[in-house]
């Protein structure tokens, strides 16, 4: 397996990059920033299609490019997904992604690779169409096929549904978690759009102004308390749960995450799979203890790590949950009266209190969405 890494400091035009990351041999790593901020410059020094001198990048200790080293576009093994598919509108499906086998030098009669991409992006009924007769959502998913036919070690996709309205991103998305359950290759994924990273990333780029701000696992960046994720009024924390057990009687999955369990309504798939669920901080509330009843079935105990002002009338309070703090992080948005009257500090321990989580997405997958990454860093 494939592990990437990259020194890029120099110029691109008139844009400078300014960065050194290393990214894991498989899951997806999100490029996230503002528009202008180096994503997909930096996705174009990558595929060799921006030529930075002084760079270094390697793949898996292959040498991409260092001193007078130059791997050009064309002889580096990856894939690439831009925001347009780029489909020959006169030839169809079919003979769209056997093209691009051709070009790459790739037998275009390796039917079993062929059958394999066309089942996992479902475009199998599609084969025979011409690509004009396509959706915009089925015009992407070809376009994703084709770049994985060429057996690509890397993956670069750059706001691939940024051209698609919300109804062809709802039908592309579950074709997107699926690649990341089945792929054994790196991804990078550049977005500006937070749902997206939300749901589809493992770890996160966070850039600015050519500058890398920060990179880490997406749960510990969208509640670092030194990044404006954590600060934010419609802060949210993302968990990636396995499921233990489902209750038909109540209808309810319990899924094991990093420091305790959660009942979420429905079921979730069979015991082992893992699944990932968004809470808003907003439905996180606190209590002192567990003494009453209550209608909220999700009360963890927590431990205060932070409390972190925001810009409106409530603050968010980052938790560690475990009865010692020692799982996963979780943002909690209350009043300023209530850390008062309460009297809430930092190491307190406290009852997490979860109204709600909404699952992220429809897939399962038997593999953990953890991976070994350079160790969480903010850069200011």
């Amino acid at each position: 397996m494939s592990t990437l890494s990259a020194r890029f400091d120099g110029k691109v035009g008139s844009f400078r990059l300014n960065m050194e990351f290393t990214i894991p041999s498989r899951g997806v790593t999100a490029l996230f920033g503002p528009s202008g901020c180096g994503k997909t410059t930096l996705l174009r020094c990558i595929a060799g299609l921006n030529h930075m001198p002084g760079a270094e990048l390697t793949l898996d200790g292959e040498v991409w490019q260092k001193g007078r080293t130059f791997v050009p576009t064309h002889k580096r093994p990856i894939g690439y997904v831009f925001q347009e598919p780029g489909l020959f509108p006169h030839l169809s499906v079919r003979k769209n992604l056997t093209y691009g086998m051709k070009r790459a030098g790739i037998d275009s009669r390796d039917s079993e690779h062929l059958n394999e991409l066309t089942a996992l992006m479902g475009i199998e009924h599609l084969l025979e169409r011409g690509v004009t007769a396509l959706s915009g959502g089925e015009k992407q998913r070809v376009a994703i096929a084709r770049a994985l036919l060429m057996r690509p070690r890397l993956l670069l996709m750059d706001e691939p549904l940024s051209a698609l309205d919300q109804d062809n991103k709802n039908e592309i998305m579950p074709y997107l978690e699926q690649l990341h359950s089945q792929l054994e290759i790196p991804v990078i994924y550049v977005t500006h759009d937070r749902r997206e990273v939300e749901r589809l990333a493992d770890q996160l780029l966070l850039l600015r102004k050519g500058e890398l701000i920060a990179q880490g696992e997406i749960g510990e960046i969208l509640t670092n308390p030194d990044l404006p994720f954590g600060r934010s009024q419609d802060a949210v924390t993302v968990l990636d749960g396995r499921v233990r057990h489902y209750d038909a009687r109540y209808g309810l999955s319990t899924l094991q995450i990093d420091g305790g369990t959660l009942e979420v309504p429905d079921t979730l798939g069979p015991t082992g799979v893992y699944k990932r669920l968004r809470i808003a901080s907003t439905d996180v509330s606190l209590a002192l203890n567990t003494d009453q009843p209550s209608t909220i079935l999700n009360r963890l105990p927590a431990v205060i790590w932070k409390i972190l002002p925001t810009d409106g009338p409530s603050v968010n309070v980052l938790l560690r949950i475990g009865n010692m703090g020692e799982g996963s992080a979780l943002l909690a948005s209350v009043t300023r009266k209530s850390v008062d009257s309460m009297q809430l500090t930092p190491g307190q321990s406290v009852y997490a209190q979860i109204k709600g989580a909404s699952l992220l997405g429809s897939s399962t997958t038997n593999k953990p969405r953890k991976h070994e990454m350079t160790p969480l860093i903010a850069c200011e």
